[in-house]
């Protein structure tokens, strides 16, 4: 996929976008792909320097960093893009969605492969963080505000710091579980609400 079909998907995708000339114009997310196709050329090639100072160019002019050893796959929809952080080692499949102010980092305990590794059609919440050499399912979504350390399975939606899983496969794991982002369920709340059911109901047994 070249940078026009990146242009095309994102208009596709993006209900602000009127036009394809907008978002190769004013696009952020557009333009920081612009930036890493050339780092990333340069980081293959062994021209380190210069593909770091590529990217150096492109987190000032957007405000998202990538570093230039980060592979990415056709299709990638950053939406807004402000403070996203996509380490050296991470993967991203295709056709993905990252809102604003995402982390794709390490957890400073790694060597080698240290950084996600983002299944096909996944989208990652604001503000959601994933640390470590973890492995993001295809089709999964990870809700904003999320903090994913685990492996997650494919078809499913986390929530929550540290994430669980609330849906698998479509179905309900987390009664409250609404699949927008606004309307996510209170993971932390809805367990110390189970856990206060159950130590209510013991002491009714008890007395």
């Amino acid at each position: 996929m070249g940078l026009i079909a990146d242009a095309r998907n994102i208009r596709d995708k993006d209900p602000a976008a009127r036009n394809l000339v907008e978002v190769m114009l004013l696009y952020p997310g557009f333009h920081v792909l612009v930036y890493h196709r050339a780092a990333h050329w340069l980081y293959r090639r062994g021209r380190f320097f210069l593909a770091r100072m590529v990217s150096q160019w492109g987190r000032r002019a957007t405000g998202i960093e990538i570093h230039p050893g980060a592979q990415i796959g056709p299709g990638l929809f950053i939406d807004h893009g402000m403070g996203i952080v996509i380490g050296e080692t991470s993967v991203i499949g295709a056709n993905c969605t990252i809102y604003h102010q995402v982390t794709l980092g390490g957890t400073g305990k790694d060597v080698g492969k240290r950084h996600p590794t983002i299944g096909d059609n996944v989208l990652i919440g604001a503000g959601a963080t994933i640390l470590g050499p973890v492995t993001i399912g295809h089709n999964t979504r990870v809700a904003a505000g999320s903090v994913v350390l685990k492996n997650l399975p494919a078809n499913v939606t986390a929530a929550g710091v540290p994430a669980i899983i609330v849906r698998e496969n479509g179905e309900r794991v987390v009664p409250s579980d609404d699949l927008n982002q606004r309307d996510i369920p209170d993971v932390v709340y809805e367990r110390l609400e189970a856990m206060e059911r159950e130590i209510a109901a013991l002491r009714e047994e008890k007395e």
